[in-house]
């Protein structure tokens, strides 16, 4: 869908709550936590009134992965977290990290590190086998 930058976002939920699976959009924000709030007040643009239990349930019911870039103090880019939205709790998102960037040194000027898994499994697994996608359980296992 491109970036989102304003009122937008409320049709970008809309178009994700009826039934276009795979939707993938760009929203810049500091942290996976952020992105989400940055969604809600994007959709308060829009000027529709809407209750933001209404825009929180539209946000947690659209967005099943945030994979979150940063701007390293190296100057490159890389994805620090891959959190998986779980729904909400009460108002609030519940979301889980399931892999995170792990800095293991820093050399000649340039940051040196991986991805690794928290050990945890998503929940959108169940959907990938459903859509003929298998991933190895390796996948999510911690290295030592």
């Amino acid at each position: 869908m491109g970036e989102v930058r304003s009122g937008e976002a409320l049709d970008m939920l809309q178009a994700m709550n009826t039934g276009h699976d795979g939707s993938l959009t760009t929203v810049h924000s500091n942290s996976p936590r952020d992105t989400l709030r940055r969604i809600e007040t994007m959709v308060l643009m829009a000027s529709m009134d809407l209750p933001l239990k209404a825009i929180r349930e539209q946000v947690s019911s659209a967005i099943d992965l945030i994979v979150h870039m940063e701007r390293m103090r190296d100057g490159t880019r890389r994805v620090v977290n891959i959190t998986e939205v779980q729904g909400l709790e009460g108002d609030t998102f519940v979301l889980m990290d399931i892999f995170h960037f792990h800095q293991t040194d820093f050399k000649n000027g340039r940051i040196i590190g991986k991805l690794m898994s928290t050990g945890l499994r998503p929940h959108f697994l169940e959907k990938f086998k459903k859509s003929g996608i298998s991933l190895p359980d390796t996948v999510f296992d911690i290295e030592e």
